[in-house]
């Protein structure tokens, strides 16, 4: 297996550019390996996982599932799905790096800014 391995599923975005943010953000974060995949749905799609796991009825953009979060499993890590609506989200590149920097512990619900600033940054670098 590759350090890291991104699995595309959807066509939304090209998977090159999904691979690179990805790469990018989890680097930033600090993470080198393991397995992570994103996911282009549509509105009724994410309206129910977003019921299901966060008790709140709508569609929304970006939803992040983390898996192993304290990278302490035998075996590549398995660091979580990202699902993103492209029909709610204005930027689709930015979606992807906000979903991977949830999946390696960044809450900008909870933090003073930092998730969101890293964010900005790593899109800089990406040249977007």
């Amino acid at each position: 297996m590759p350090a890291l391995d991104v699995e595309v599923i959807g066509a939304a975005l090209d998977g090159a550019d999904v691979r690179r943010l990805c790469a990018l953000a989890l680097e930033a974060a600090g993470i080198a390996e393991g397995h992570v995949a994103v996911s282009f749905v549509d509105e009724a799609r994410i309206a129910e996982l977003n019921a299901a796991h966060r008790d709140r009825a709508a569609p929304t953009d970006v939803l992040s599932f983390p898996v192993d979060e304290t990278g302490a499993s035998a075996g590549p890590r398995e660091l979580g799905d990202v699902v993103i609506c492209p029909a709610r989200t204005e930027d689709l590149s930015e979606a992807v790096v906000h979903g991977v920097l949830h999946l390696a512990g960044m809450d900008h619900e909870a933090d003073d800014g930092e998730m969101l600033a890293l964010q900005d940054e790593i899109m800089r670098r990406a040249g977007r």
